[in-house]
């Protein structure tokens, strides 16, 4: 029999994977986000992947099987490791990609500790599910502590086929701006700032080719942003006890969103950058580019639930 579509995205979650060796593998999953039965790509079937658990220090091995029908890849974000390793097909003679049916063994020293992911780099796979978090305890405590911690994989989905996104940004970069500049825009500029120096304004865009309200390519026009995969309506629930102080290992997994985080009545604390430590900075809110990642420190007082 063949899969049945969940009722909803949220009923996979991504499981913990711990220890040194790994058996991952691809196959399309039918998922419903929004209402429509689509097809993911996901990697041990879950979108996100499995959150990875290394050590520093050790040797990790992960054998990585193909269920496709086209080729796929693992590229292992901000690792240091031989270009064999790397997952990304052509940047080494020895590796063009894992093929349809096949298992590609990946094995290298993980020299650094932190907040990382892995995703395909292998045709749109990644915009399509084929991401996961990567935590890896270091040898030496780090210099903060605290009682608990959650990963949050920010990441955006769309129903639509990530060629035909492509093709229709390749016709018109700005397709989905939907907040495209009105004449009712053009004359309470002139109003504000005179005929000249509106006209100027608009010359140099057009000159530009570019849209002033042009600030994301694709947008909720198109997208449905995720949170450990799950929508909005579906609403991710990390736990905490009242006084605890609780890492979050913030992930942006997204093809191109950057996100605005912020909990609000809740000050954050960021103690990592892209998995490297970072003088201690106390911020209401901060802007996380894509692929980055961020280690924020968190101190509920209260017992009442925060919204992320």
């Amino acid at each position: 029999m063949g899969m049945t579509y969940p009722a909803r995205a949220a009923e996979m979650q991504p499981a913990v994977l711990r220890g040194n060796k790994f058996s991952l593998s691809f196959d399309p999953l039918k998922v419903n986000y929004t209402g429509r039965n689509r097809i993911a790509t996901a990697i041990n079937g879950s979108v996100p992947a499995p959150t990875l658990r290394w050590k520093q220090g050790e040797k990790v091995t992960l054998d990585v099987t193909n269920n496709l029908a086209t080729d796929s890849s693992i590229h292992w974000h901000g690792m240091i490791l031989p270009s064999a390793m790397d997952g990304v097909p052509g940047i080494s003679d020895n590796f063009g990609g894992i093929k349809p049916g096949e298992t590609f063994r990946y094995q290298f020293d993980v020299q650094q500790s932190g907040t990382y992911w892995y995703h395909s780099h292998s045709g749109f796979q990644e915009q399509t599910g084929a991401y996961g978090a990567i935590v890896i305890d270091p040898i030496e405590p780090p210099h903060y502590s605290y009682e608990r911690e959650h990963v949050v994989v920010l990441s955006d989905w769309s129903d639509e086929a990530p060629e035909t996104i492509y093709a229709k940004l390749k016709k018109m970069s700005h397709y989905y701006n939907t907040r495209e500049r009105t004449v009712g825009d053009l004359l309470g500029e002139i109003g504000e700032n005179g005929y000249s120096q509106a006209m100027n304004s608009r010359s140099m865009w057009n000159e530009m080719r570019m849209s002033d309200r042009d600030i994301s390519d694709v947008t909720g026009a198109t997208y449905t942003f995720l949170m450990n995969g799950q929508t909005p309506a579906d609403n991710w629930t990390g736990l905490f006890a009242k006084g605890e102080r609780v890492l979050l290992r913030i992930i942006n997994a997204s093809a191109m969103t950057l996100f605005d985080v912020r909990i609000p009545g809740l000050k954050m604390t960021v103690v990592a950058a892209d998995g490297q430590y970072v003088e201690s900075v106390s911020v209401d809110e901060f802007r996380i580019g894509v692929a980055e990642t961020y280690d924020v420190l968190v101190e509920p007082k209260d017992d009442t639930a925060y919204s992320l």
